[in-house]
């Protein structure tokens, strides 16, 4: 037989905690859907969160890496273009040494091919203590001097890539060691200086030729980590959102049943103490 409380409605009791479980459920539901996460705080999956958090933070480092690679990669273009500038430049002067070594041309001549070569080795010069990135001088020992690192890798390993930019050493308009060179040692006003300087010349084109190659080379190298980063940086994103990211369908989905839990939930509730008003008949006899 039924005891007829009225200091503890059992009843009501559960469908309040039933009701209470039921908007913790909708509120976290809410939630997901508001921010489009899965994982709004440690108390969602704790574990879940600290994967995803390591994740974000290695998508972090990664991107990071590319961006220091690119700038390594602008330096090394920089670097390039003065050096192809340089190598045009030098492509003139055998020219002009071919063009003092012959009889055809007089000594009033010569002279004039040797100020043309005076002008070209002041240029070169100046491209090889001018040419910089943001300021920082590319060929000059107080610059690069020598070889440019990249810091790449992500949170649980990193390491460097250097690409190699040698040192051109100039002396106000002169050049006095390019490659192991010293070009202002190059005379085209007498044909004797001429002749001998064309072996000099070519030297120091192949050295302009092996010093694009070598940057060239590292560059190559440099390209190669960010496209190896680029995408392992967006698996460890796809990875991320895997476990962070919310399933939208399923919210929402969870969304309609929550809500209309908690909305039975709450017509039950009314029905639960509206019972306990038969009492109040008993009392009528008295």
């Amino acid at each position: 037989m039924e005891n007829f409380s009225i200091l503890n409605n059992i009843a009501a009791l559960s469908i309040q905690n039933k009701l209470g479980i039921t908007n913790n459920l909708l509120t976290r539901t809410i939630t997901r859907l508001s921010s489009g996460q899965r994982i709004n705080s440690g108390a969602d999956d704790a574990a879940g969160l600290m994967i995803a958090d390591t994740l974000r933070a290695n998508v972090r480092a990664l991107d990071q890496s590319v961006r220091n690679c690119n700038d390594c990669i602008s330096v090394g273009q920089i670097a390039d273009s003065a050096l192809a500038e340089i190598s045009n430049i030098l492509t003139r002067t055998i020219t002009l040494a071919e063009e003092s070594a012959t009889d055809t041309v007089d000594d009033i001549g010569r002279q004039a091919l040797n100020m043309e070569w005076t002008a070209i080795q002041a240029e070169v010069a100046r491209i090889a203590s001018q040419t910089n990135f943001n300021g920082v001088q590319l060929f000059t020992p107080e610059g690069v001097n020598g070889s440019l690192s990249a810091y790449v890798g992500d949170i649980f390993g990193s390491y460097t890539i250097e690409i190699n930019i040698d040192t051109i050493t100039t002396a106000g308009d002169t050049v006095t060691d390019l490659g192991g060179l010293n070009l202002s040692t190059i005379d085209l006003s007498t044909q004797d200086g001429a002749v001998a300087s064309m072996p000099l010349i070519r030297d120091a084109l192949v050295a302009v030729a092996s010093m694009r190659g070598t940057l060239g080379a590292g560059m190559n190298r440099l390209q190669s980590a960010v496209s190896v980063m680029e995408n392992q940086s967006l698996n460890t994103q796809s990875a991320e959102s895997t476990i962070r990211d919310a399933n939208m369908a399923a919210e929402i989905s969870n969304l309609t049943k929550y809500q209309i839990l908690s909305q039975t939930g709450i017509a039950a509730l009314s029905q639960a103490n509206a019972s306990k008003q038969s009492i109040l008949a008993l009392l009528q006899g008295v």
